[in-house]
């Protein structure tokens, strides 16, 4: 076995074990999700349609080649656009995963947030996993539009939320998309957890200078 093959197998099996993990503790669920990493050619490694994040098999896994094309394994998620989006738009882009998590999902659909900040500065891990949260709009599951909506902040964000859908985060590796994905998720979970202010007038999230200091002292990318 070559070495790009060695780790090849190892990204395919990676790739299945984050996944598990993401389902096995609930962040994901059914056959809900989709998961894709860049291999050393410059291809793709992508989960393919209608399968499970808990029963990804390393071997079929959809795999594409450097140009773009198809050249192994099942056909491959209907999300294809969102996660060519990021590649194309962000060169550090290692990997990209997309969930219909069901906090981040209901926090999306509240009236009242900011479209370009979505999630509230509530702890520095937020700010430091994932910068600002872009909320997108509402699309058809599988529609283009989602790529090119990605594609007009013209790699300014490394997580976006679709509404009434679900996240999308893009990392320098596998490990580290999940991780972002799941701080999107549990921050998601913390507003929601918050919500209906109290008779004191509401929960204590960072002030503007603690999330400036955030920013600067880990290097965020927050315009």
């Amino acid at each position: 076995m070559t070495t790009s093959t060695r780790s090849e197998t190892q990204l395919r099996d990676q790739l299945c074990l984050l996944a598990a993990s993401l389902f096995d503790r609930g962040v994901t669920h059914g056959a809900t999700g989709n998961i894709s990493a860049r291999t050393a050619d410059g291809g793709l490694l992508v989960s393919p349609t209608g399968t499970s994040f808990g029963r990804l098999d390393p071997d079929r896994l959809s795999r594409f080649g450097p140009d773009g094309r198809l050249v192994g394994g099942d056909p491959p998620t209907k999300e294809m656009p969102l996660h060519t989006a990021f590649y194309d738009t962000r060169d550090s882009a290692a990997a990209v995963v997309h969930l219909h998590s069901c906090h981040a999902v209901a926090w999306s659909m509240r009236s009242k947030v900011d479209p370009d900040n979505l999630l509230p500065p509530l702890t520095p891990y937020s700010i430091m996993k994932l910068g600002k949260v872009k909320l997108l709009p509402f699309f058809l599951p599988g529609d283009g539009a989602m790529g090119e909506a990605v594609r007009a902040l013209a790699g300014k964000r490394s997580a976006v939320v679709l509404a009434n859908h679900g996240p999308v985060v893009a990392a320098t590796s596998l490990e580290a998309a999940c991780d972002a994905i799941e701080e999107l998720e549990q921050t998601a979970r913390l507003a929601l957890l918050l919500e209906g202010p109290p008779a004191d007038g509401g929960f204590n999230a960072l002030t503007d200078n603690q999330v400036s200091a955030v920013v600067e002292a880990f290097d965020v990318e927050w315009n």
